[in-house]
């Protein structure tokens, strides 16, 4: 890949990760809010995230998993052909067939409300707080969310084929910004808070679609009515679509198990497992999330042009970068976790428990965030050639492995009366996502689909090391819990920015010592 080409992608890319941080920023926020302000003691929060998680479900799988990643090649095979006519005829008639089903899926789900619940929290069924009865009326609200936020993704899929990635990953600020007003200005008006959450949700999808469809307007690409079921696109998208609905979509099917078996377990255990992944999202979204949304579509133009050697110097470039991001985030979230949770969050209802609690799982999470994100990048390598058949062997061997994990995990735990038996979870699912990532290496290597640049085991090795003296820096100064819930709020903030800048200081300062540079990773270099 030519150094032109790799600015043009850095830049994107750090265009796509610096919206993405700024909605980041705005989740932590809504976060904070929700657990400060809200009270969890009769599970009604725990009520909340399950609600939250069924529609966000399927957002994940359909909308930003299966559904954008079937849809982006496909895209990108109208796309270069040229013809501004065939493009507005499969987006108009994929528009308009997804929007049916997408209809007809949330007037479903929510006449079912009370038996998606049973499932997916069976524990509830039993507590004695009305989480049951809660739960399955906030989900009647939450469902409809799906449709909004199903074609807002797909809608951004389109903006990022024409390479407009910033509207799309500013788009997620809007659900943020709408919630923490929900919180901070409605919650009282309703006697169970949460409800004002759940609204909050649902009009949230609704001006987020508005927000991404403007654009398309300007682009004259804003679909039309179109009911032409038997167009070739929608056909290649049902080829793509299923295989890619399991394939992409391990880690959340993860998170339903935790949440099924996290049900009953003690009250609290949802909102910590809940809490915990966002920290992990952030990473994930930033990097992870971010140079893979950059990446599908150029991977696809390369591969449909047969241009091999740009084809695999990109997916390089991306392999590298995200080496250099995960392992010093990894170990700093491990270190981290309790001072990150305490400056955050540790205020008004949010308790010293509740932090020792979310920090357990946090932890349990970050160990296993360079294989998320690894396994992020490397899915793109397959879908960019339409291949889905690998990367849903390697998903259901991932899924299962979990799910035994899960169940041994949290059986050992509360059998020796371990109150933090909800993180069993979490490392199961980190466990997992190292599986699935070793697997689709591994079996990239070996059927040639892709070709790794040897310079990647020096940026390894180099990363490790640079990485080790960051974790040595951070370990000098005084983390321990007690220590940090006895600063007052600035003292909190200003120490933790602290110790941050100055490890991140550190690390790139080595990395440059040893002539590795995030922004210029070529071969030349090392």
């Amino acid at each position: 890949m030519s150094l032109s080409k790799k600015q043009k992608f850095f830049k994107n890319t750090a265009v796509v990760s610096i919206f993405t941080m700024i909605s980041r920023v705005f989740g932590y926020i809504r976060d904070a809010a929700i657990f400060i302000f809200i009270s969890n003691s009769n599970g009604a929060l725990d009520a909340f995230f399950v609600a939250f998680r069924i529609p966000n479900f399927f957002r994940r799988i359909f909308g930003e998993g299966a559904l954008s990643t079937a849809y982006v090649p496909v895209l990108s095979d109208y796309k270069n052909n040229d013809k501004g006519k065939d493009i507005k005829e499969f987006i108009n008639a994929s528009i308009t067939y997804l929007s049916i089903i997408l209809l007809i899926i949330s007037i479903v789900g929510v006449a079912i409300t009370p038996i998606l619940i049973y499932f997916i929290a069976p524990g509830f069924v039993y507590a004695e707080s009305g989480q049951y009865e809660l739960s399955y009326n906030l989900l009647r609200i939450t469902f409809p969310y799906m449709f909004f936020i199903c074609l807002t993704a797909v809608s951004s899929s389109i903006l990022n084929c024409y390479e407009k990635f910033s509207i799309p990953a500013f788009t997620p600020a809007i659900l943020n910004i709408i919630l923490i007003i929900s919180v901070l200005f409605f919650s009282t008006s309703f006697s169970e808070p949460v409800y004002a959450l759940a609204w909050g949700l649902l009009f949230a999808g609704i001006v987020q679609l508005t927000f991404v469809l403007y654009p398309l307007v300007k682009m004259g690409l804003f679909p039309k009515i179109s009911f032409n079921k038997n167009h070739p696109g929608i056909k290649k998208i049902k080829e793509l679509m299923l295989p890619v609905i399991f394939g992409s979509s391990v880690t959340q099917i993860n998170l339903i198990f935790d949440t099924i078996i996290a049900s009953f377990l003690i009250t609290g255990s949802i909102s910590w497992l809940y809490m915990s992944d966002r920290f992990i999202e952030l990473p994930l979204a930033l990097f992870g999330i971010s140079i893979a949304t950059v990446l599908l579509p150029k991977l696809s133009e390369y591969y449909n042009n047969s241009d091999r050697e740009s084809y695999n110097s990109t997916i390089n470039w991306g392999l590298k970068l995200s080496i250099l991001i995960s392992i010093p985030t990894s170990i700093g979230l491990i270190l981290l976790s309790e001072p990150i949770l305490i400056t955050l969050l540790q205020y008004r209802e949010f308790s010293p428990n509740d932090v020792s609690m979310t920090s357990l799982s946090l932890v349990a999470f970050a160990f296993g965030l360079p294989g998320m994100i690894g396994a992020k990048i490397l899915i793109t390598n397959y879908y960019s050639r339409k291949n889905t058949g690998y990367p849903v062997k390697a998903a259901v061997i991932s899924v299962i492995a979990n799910f035994v994990m899960n169940l041994t995990f949290v059986y050992y735990l509360t059998s020796s009366d371990f109150k933090g038996a909800h993180v069993g979870l979490a490392l199961a699912t980190s466990l997992s996502a190292y599986i699935n990532f070793i697997l689709l290496f591994a079996n990239a290597i070996k059927t040639k689909i892709l070709e790794i640049d040897k310079s990647i085991i020096i940026i390894m090795f180099k990363t490790v090391l640079s990485s080790i003296a960051m974790m040595l820096f951070i370990l000098y100064f005084d983390l321990n819990m007690h220590t940090w819930i006895n600063l007052d709020l600035l003292e909190r903030i200003l120490r933790l920015a602290m110790i941050i800048s100055l490890a991140t200081l550190v690390y790139f300062t080595l990395l440059y010592l040893l002539k590795i540079s995030p922004k210029k990773i070529k071969k030349a270099e090392l």
